[in-house]
């Protein structure tokens, strides 16, 4: 067996717009693909670095799903469906106070569970857990600005939306 100088593993970073392509052809072949999450936008509970979300294929989004879409060419977000009118979506981070907007044919990828906080189990999309968090959250979007603000004061004020 041959004998490595380093016990490091070498990685490299790539743009998603480079990265999340590919992962969208492994899902296309029907494996499912564990992303780390980055970014603030399904905060308050999906943290950027922390938490990484369980993807497969995306065969009939729903109203509430959490979905990997391609909003422009190279650009990817991973936001909950908040409604669909014929083709067109119209998507929302958990911790956004605006909307994006897609076709259904550019919803890649699919949440089925997140691994949160480390833990090496995922909270199932399908679960008790993450349904209740998923109806309270959304019916609480009236008055989201101030949750988010009561929880996150330290954002600098050019990240949030007027």
């Amino acid at each position: 067996m041959p004998q490595h100088d380093s016990p490091h593993i070498a990685t490299r970073e790539l743009p998603n717009s480079e990265f999340l392509p590919f992962v969208v052809e492994r899902l296309q072949e029907g494996h499912t693909a564990t992303l780390p999450l980055r970014g603030r936008s399904m905060r308050p509970f999906l943290e950027d670095g922390r938490d990484k979300a369980l993807l497969q294929v995306a065969t009939h989004p729903q109203i509430g799903d959490a979905v990997l879409a391609e909003i422009s060419e190279g650009h990817f977000v991973l936001h909950r469906i908040v409604a669909i009118n014929g083709q067109q979506v119209t998507l929302r981070g958990d911790g956004n106070l605006s909307d994006e907007h897609c076709m259904l044919g550019d919803i890649r990828a699919k949440a089925i569970g997140f691994y949160r906080k480390g833990r090496l189990k995922a909270d199932s999309t399908d679960g008790r857990k993450w349904r209740i968090y998923s109806w309270w959250w959304t019916r609480l979007y009236p008055i989201r600005r101030y949750l988010l603000f009561a929880l996150y004061p330290h954002i600098p004020q050019r990240f949030k939306k007027k």
